[in-house]
């Protein structure tokens, strides 16, 4: 079948978000940014940084330090190995939207994609540490766009960057800005985005992983919302 032909609608891509949580323990602050008008996905509505997993993901030098549990979840969870891709699109979406890194200070054994080149130039090379997968969404069947989204939340602490400076943003997201979750809900969000924060927000000021991850499975059957590490429905 010829790719132009392909009904975007029924691909599922796999994605990675990240939700940057700033201040976490006094008044809580979520990194956030407003998609475009004329997006395909999601026109105009607040979300945290994140997009699909690309071809240059995978195989990337990811630092180990940092990275359980989440690694290990993330294999038991995707077996087919999308694992340390979606670590890595994460921090890559990251720092394309926001201009934030998530790194360690090191060398690439060789020389980077060209979607990686401004990171690497930096001195550093993508670090999962502090990371942790907290929610799996799969978008509803009927939408223009589906992914099988792995949302990953973080401290701002961890941020090798100053995190008020989006001057290495690319303009995917506008209007960049940390938002109090008190007054997160006056913001126009998707659904699913409300759904994480109420998650992540009934924890706070934890950010470490979770003892069981949220998933909102989406098919043509039915929407069901479970629990990895068991999957058993939730209640």
């Amino acid at each position: 079948m010829n790719a132009e032909t392909i009904d975007k609608s029924k691909v599922i891509r796999h994605a990675a978000t990240v939700v940057l949580i700033r201040d976490a323990d006094t008044k809580p602050r979520v990194l956030m940014g407003q998609r475009g008008a004329k997006a395909a996905f999601m026109p105009n509505k607040f979300v945290f940084p994140g997009g699909a997993v690309d071809k240059t993901d995978h195989g990337l030098p990811v630092a180990e330090q940092g990275a359980e549990p989440c690694r290990t979840r993330l294999g038991e969870d995707a077996p087919d190995g999308i694992g340390p891709a979606l670590l890595a699109a994460a921090i890559r979406e990251l720092w394309e939207e926001t201009g934030q890194i998530l790194g360690t200070p090191g060398t690439w054994p060789s020389p980077p994609p060209d979607n990686w080149r401004a990171f690497a130039e930096s001195g550093y090379i993508p670090s999962p540490d502090g990371l942790a997968f907290v929610f799996r969404a799969i978008t509803p069947p009927g939408r223009p766009r589906r992914f099988d989204a792995r949302f990953f939340v973080a401290d701002a602490a961890r941020l090798k960057t100053d995190p008020d400076d989006f001057s290495g943003a690319a303009d995917e997201l506008s209007h960049l800005q940390w938002i109090s979750l008190a007054d997160v809900r006056d913001f126009d969000l998707p659904f699913i985005t409300q759904v994480v924060l109420a998650e992540i927000a009934g924890r706070l000021p934890d950010l470490d992983a979770p003892p069981s991850v949220p998933y909102f499975k989406n098919d043509e059957e039915e929407s069901l919302f479970l629990r990895l590490q068991g999957a058993s429905p939730l209640g």
